[in-house]
């Protein structure tokens, strides 16, 4: 099955928008395509949306390393530095605190017909990825690649097998969710 699909477009399209409309509709379930949701989290007062994403973070996690296990999948990591993700961080989270969505919760958001991520969350995508593509050839060199961090893992950082790392790392995450529903946060 998996050979097939390596060799198939076709199939990886359709497996993609399946997978890309499940993903939606568990997004519009969760309730995190919800504007007031997402200012409560940002006010910390419902964290429902750090709920779901470190429920999607264990989920994920535990399915590549498994599926790299089996041999199905094979990790290329892409190399990162410093640079890129600070300014990645500071274009995502003054994004996200204008207007109050991420892209997976603005797609979820116009999906149900919220006019606020329709008009100003696709606009601004549109807008500041239009602005990015201009001046990333003024950015690349002195700002994006400072700091180069490689493509170097964790695990391969510390000499360990993945699964040291995955698993208390997915540990970690799940005591973190069962603390915030204690807590009933």
């Amino acid at each position: 099955m998996l050979h097939r699909l390596r060799n198939n477009p076709r199939l990886q399209l359709l497996l993609g928008l399946l997978l890309g409309v499940a993903f939606g509709f568990l997004l519009q379930k969760s309730g995190i395509c919800t504007y007031d949701v997402i200012l409560g989290q940002l006010l910390l007062e419902d964290f429902t949306v750090v709920k779901v994403m470190f429920s999607a973070v264990i989920t994920g996690m535990l399915g590549v390393y498994l599926m790299r296990s089996l041999g199905w999948v094979r990790l290329i990591p892409k190399s990162g530095s410093l640079g890129s993700s600070v300014v990645g961080g500071l274009i995502f989270g003054v994004s996200f605190a204008i207007l109050g969505y991420c892209p997976g919760t603005l797609a979820g958001a116009v999906g149900q017909g919220a006019l606020d991520a329709l008009v100003g969350g696709l606009g601004g995508i549109v807008l500041g990825a239009g602005l990015f593509a201009v001046l990333y050839p003024r950015l690349q060199k002195p700002v994006l690649n400072k700091g180069n961090l490689g493509t170097t893992t964790l695990p391969e950082l510390l000499q360990v097998n993945p699964w040291a790392v995955v698993l208390p790392a997915a540990a970690l995450l799940g005591l973190l969710l069962w603390a915030l529903e204690v807590a009933g946060l």
